[in-house]
């Protein structure tokens, strides 16, 4: 199996420089925002702390591709790099604090399959950062530094029992997903519209149970799935497919995951 470490040391090097650029202009009242041609805001900090990440890896990782949210695919070859600059864009600039850098790197296998090895997760205006690399585990800490903690999934056995969080209804109807999606939460204990990263997680740290999207890029999965998968928990599609390739995402403590799959397959 591939070591990773040095990626990983790399990828926390990348967010410590990425959450400075991002605190300093989170909550500025001048914050230049814009909107892409799929309707949704990017604002110059996006901008700044994808361009601050992929520099950093040019300049230690020439020979690897980088594929951005802002500034899409740049190389070739079996390393790819998948930076979210901040995921959770709208939180941003509305001064809400749930935003995070994210940092992959995937690897593409025997198959030709590109899959996470890496990945970190930094939300600096929660204080929190998260990270993983393939067969050492996942970690939680203070977004710039502190002692790691070792990350798990619940043992939760029970949808009576269970928390799921999704991030808003949009999007459900659409595939019809919607009324299964509705009958789950009538069976789970506790439901919450965290959105974004953070339900996965508080999946990783065993605090939530279940998560859900219907609507999801790469860069949105990448580094979560192998923080997700390194905590014990399990990171498919909506129709249980493994990896981050379906645009879409379910993740689970694995003790719940196929129910929670039969619930949120289409119906008529």
């Amino acid at each position: 199996m591939p070591e990773y470490d040095d990626d990983l040391r790399l990828a926390l090097e990348l967010a410590d420089a990425a959450d400075a650029a991002t605190m300093q202009r989170f909550r500025a009242l001048d914050l230049k925002v814009e909107t892409k041609p799929d309707m949704t805001p990017v604002s110059e900090a996006d901008k700044a702390a994808e361009e601050i990440v992929r520099a950093g890896i040019e300049a230690a990782r020439p020979a690897d591709a980088i594929l951005g949210e802002e500034y899409g695919l740049k190389g070739s070859g079996p390393r790819r790099w998948v930076v979210d600059p901040i995921d959770g864009t709208k939180n941003y600039v509305r001064g809400v604090p749930v935003w995070a850098t994210l940092i992959s790197l995937m690897a593409e296998d025997a198959d030709g399959v590109f899959r996470p090895v890496v990945g970190v997760v930094s939300a600096p205006a929660l204080g929190r950062r998260w990270w993983a690399a393939q067969g050492g585990g996942a970690y939680a800490g203070g977004a710039l530094g502190g002692t790691p903690v070792p990350l798990g999934v619940s043992k939760v056995g029970t949808l009576g029992d269970a928390s799921f969080a999704y991030s808003s209804l949009g999007g459900w109807e659409e595939q019809g997903r919607l009324a299964g999606f509705l009958d789950l939460t009538r069976q789970c204990w506790r439901t919450r519209g965290y959105g974004d990263f953070w339900p996965y997680m508080m999946v990783a740290e065993g605090s939530l149970d279940l998560c859900a999207e219907p609507e999801l890029n790469l860069w949105d999965m990448a580094a979560i799935a192998v923080v997700v998968q390194e905590a014990g928990g399990r990171f498919t599609d909506l129709d249980g497919a493994e990896g981050v390739h379906g645009g879409n995402a379910a993740a689970s403590n694995g003790l719940l995951h196929e129910e929670m799959l039969g619930y949120l397959r289409p119906r008529a």
